[in-house]
This record gives structure tokens, C-alpha cells and sequence, in this order.
């Protein structure tokens, strides 16, 4: 039990990271490549200069964004950069798409952006775990947890 104990921190961030990774290799697959019935780069673009009213250059930046930023999460490679590239796309996704349909996502609603975005965040404050390929940043991390100091069996 107490293996478990130690090393179930390392799988949680792993299985945070595996979820969160392949959601936005697949959403910007389909953004980038066009593959899954997406739109493509093009496309997508469009939709965010002619429905957001943003500047075009900003959809291809979206896209790209999504698509290297999922992998870098999902491999564990600098997954706090991955994260960082991410997070500015949820929050257009949460306030300027889906906002004024309120919470719920049946009504096309903000409630999976927004918990997109909140595990985004955690990967941020949390780090990547052991499990990672490459931290680069896990020497500057401001807090070295200590998950098992106190437990007892």
C-alpha cells in the first residue's frame, strides 16, 4: 500500500496529462490537418476572423496552438509551456464562444472549456509528474510535495 502511496501522484498527473493531451491533439488535428471532419487551418481561420471578429493570423496561431501544445502536454515534454500555449485559447473559447450560452454544455455552453482550462491550470501549479519525458523546470519548482510525510498506514 504504501508504493501506491508514493507513486499514485506521479500516475495522477500522468492520467491528467493523458486526457488533456489527446483532447487537444485531436481538437487541433482536426483545426490543423483537417482530419476528423475538421475544417483545416484555412477554415478555421476563417471562422475565427469571420465569427470572432479577431484577426485571422490569431485562428492559425489557435490552431497551432492546440495541436503543439496538446502534444507537449500529452508527451510530458515541458508540459508547463504546453499548458501556457493552451490556456489563452480556452479562455477565448470559454468568454468569447461560448459565454452567452451560460454554463451547461448541452446549450453549447462554457462548462468543458472551462474544465479544460482548469486542468490546465493544474498542470501548471502541479508540474508534469515523474512520469514525464523532459521537466525542464522541475528545479525551479516553487513547491517540492511531499505526499506521503505524516501518512500512516
Amino acid at each position: 500500500m504504501e508504493t501506491v502511496r508514493k507513486s499514485g501522484p506521479a500516475w495522477a498527473m500522468f492520467i491528467l496529462r493523458l486526457i488533456l493531451g489527446s483532447v487537444f491533439v485531436l481538437h487541433g488535428s482536426q483545426k490543423v490537418l483537417g482530419l476528423f471532419g475538421g475544417q483545416g487551418l484555412s477554415g478555421f481561420a476563417g471562422f475565427v476572423h469571420d465569427k470572432l471578429g479577431m484577426p485571422t493570423f490569431l485562428g492559425y496561431l489557435a490552431a497551432l496552438c492546440e495541436f503543439v501544445g496538446g502534444g507537449m502536454v500529452l508527451l510530458g515534454v515541458a508540459t508547463e509551456v504546453g499548458a501556457l500555449l493552451i490556456v489563452p485559447v480556452m479562455l477565448v473559447a470559454v468568454f468569447k464562444v461560448h459565454w452567452a450560452h451560460g454554463y451547461f454544455g448541452q446549450n453549447n455552453g462554457f462548462e468543458y472549456p472551462l474544465n479544460l482550462l482548469l486542468v490546465c491550470l493544474a498542470l501548471l501549479i502541479g508540474g508534469p509528474g515523474k512520469l514525464a519525458l523532459w521537466n525542464p523546470f522541475r528545479k525551479w519548482r516553487w513547491t517540492q510535495p511531499r505526499y506521503t510525510e505524516g501518512m500512516t498506514t
